[in-house]
């Protein structure tokens, strides 16, 4: 099972890389060919792309996320 996902936040630019076992999260250069770019392409016009995730939810903070809140 995969345990690093690409993400990336509604109203914001860009793409992150979430490598949860090492637990770090980095900026990941605009791609410039391939799935990605597609992904990113479909992201500009509005569009949400999920794949591989089953839980995905914004929170306000790490706190409101360890109470059990997040966004509605």
């Amino acid at each position: 099972m995969a345990t690093v996902v690409v993400i990336s936040v509604e109203g914001q630019d860009g793409l992150w890389v979430a490598d949860l076992d090492a637990g770090t999260v980095v900026p990941l250069p605009a791609p410039k060919a391939g799935p990605l770019k597609v992904v990113t392409d479909l992201r500009a016009t509005g569009a949400t792309v999920t794949k591989g995730v089953n839980v995905a939810v914004t929170v306000q903070s790490a706190e409101a996320a360890f109470s059990g809140h997040y966004d509605g």
